[in-house]
């Protein structure tokens, strides 16, 4: 299925489904570049896109097949495929993992997430499937028993070890508390979280040959993102061309950026589907171009996350950017931060997953402390006003961390407040 003009897109969507119709009534007739259009506003978006009564759609759901996310926070949001689509998506997706290091014969365990209208496993099982190498898939998924999915790949010798961070990670707690390491692995593949510098040396003392990437950068309800790009940084992709249009904007103008370097967040126009169109759609992540002319950029994170305790405002990315700083030796393996509430007054809880090992950990402790105390000063300020609790640390092993039950994704801020 070729990538549609871009006017011949916008022409299809204002004829076909209500919502866009309605969201471009005031635009001329012959609107034709992608910068005329508007971004779309997600609230209305995910309103217009429902089960029943679909105003989104662009014709009858006679045949498809249909994935749910935002399964972390309010309602499920659900994506539709038509048949000729999803074979697009997946061989296209397929393609770049070439780009990841997928080899002919190598054999791939998928251990990402199946079931309840997830899609990750059956995605990466399809694009390994339509991947232009020939490869042994050993479709395991993301539930099963640790002790089950280290024999699986002991007795198969799998050389690619795919899934979520969190997954791969919770895998090498597992064999390095029973003394067990996987030499034969050759690539650890990730996706569907970002891979932080905090696990990686716990994945190294498990896979001690292993070269990690990503797997590539693809998101159910925007489609092809980025194709993974060789190099030391993993946050590194390059567009999905001619597949899909990635804009970087800015964010105060909302116009696209073009130097690089310059933060911006992502939305993406993709240029196969016609059943549910997706027209410079906000992803929720930050990006900045790294190389404009070859199109590739790097990912920064999602869009404005972090925690606020009381009148203090922390960024995630930063905190734990603050603890590898604290953290020369990598005894951290894994972060969590937890908002509570007692007493009348928040409080934050930094929960930090380490080797076993309790030697020097009140150090460390106290060490990451007075690191974000430093970088936020506000802080240890709010705490003397009687604000907010003092900053904890809390030591746990890395199985402990909190995930999301449905995907297995590591859960990066927990609030545990009350809300009523």
């Amino acid at each position: 299925m070729p990538a549609h003009p871009i006017s011949e897109l916008i022409r299809f969507a204002r004829r076909n489904s209500p919502f866009y119709a309605e969201l471009y009534a005031g635009l001329p007739d012959r609107t034709a570049k992608l910068t005329d259009l508007p971004v779309v506003p997600q609230a209305e978006f995910w309103q217009a896109n429902t089960p029943r009564d679909n105003r989104l759609l662009t014709g009858p759901l006679e045949e498809a097949v249909v994935f749910k996310s935002g399964g972390t926070t309010g309602s499920p949001k659900f994506s539709f495929y038509s048949r000729e689509e999803w074979r697009e998506f997946t061989t296209s997706f397929g393609a770049g993992l070439v780009d990841a290091g997928l080899r002919p014969g190598h054999r791939v365990a998928d251990l990402f997430y199946a079931g309840d209208l997830y899609a990750s496993y059956t995605f990466i099982l399809d694009s390994l499937q339509h991947s232009p190498v020939a490869n042994v898939r050993l479709p395991i998924g993301g539930a099963a028993p640790l002790e089950s999915t280290a024999r699986t790949l002991e007795q198969f010798e799998a050389e690619v070890v795919a899934g979520t961070p969190t997954t791969l990670c919770g895998l090498a707690d597992h064999l390095l508390a029973s003394g067990r390491e996987l030499p034969h692995v050759e690539l650890l593949l990730f996706g569907g979280e970002g891979l932080y510098q905090d696990q990686q040396p716990l994945l190294a003392k498990v896979f001690p040959n292993a070269r990690v990437s990503s797997i590539g950068y693809a998101a159910v309800d925007a489609g092809l993102l980025g194709r993974p790009v060789p190099g030391p940084d993993t946050r590194v992709h390059r567009v999905f061309a001619p597949e899909t249009v990635v804009e970087i904007l800015d964010d105060h103008t909302g116009e696209p950026i073009t130097a690089e370097g310059v933060p911006g967040r992502v939305v993406v126009t993709d240029l196969r589907r016609r059943l549910m169109p997706v027209l410079r759609y906000p992803v929720g992540d930050r990006a900045e171009w790294t190389d404009v002319a070859a199109g590739r950029f790097r990912i920064l994170g999602r869009a404005q996350e972090g925690v606020r305790v009381g009148p203090v405002s922390l960024y995630t990315e930063d905190v734990l950017d603050l603890v590898r700083a604290a953290d020369p030796a990598g005894r951290v393996t894994g972060a969590q931060l937890v908002v509570r509430r007692w007493d009348g007054r928040d409080g934050l809880v930094l929960r930090l997953a380490c080797d076993g090992n309790p030697a020097g950990l009140p150090e460390l402790a106290a060490a990451v402390e007075a690191g974000i105390h430093a970088a936020r000063p506000l802080y240890p300020e709010a705490v003397a006003a009687g604000y907010v609790h003092p900053l904890s640390v809390t030591w746990v092993r890395h199985h402990e961390l909190a995930v999301n039950a449905r995907t297995g994704k590591l859960i990066r801020v927990l609030d545990e407040r009350p809300h009523s």
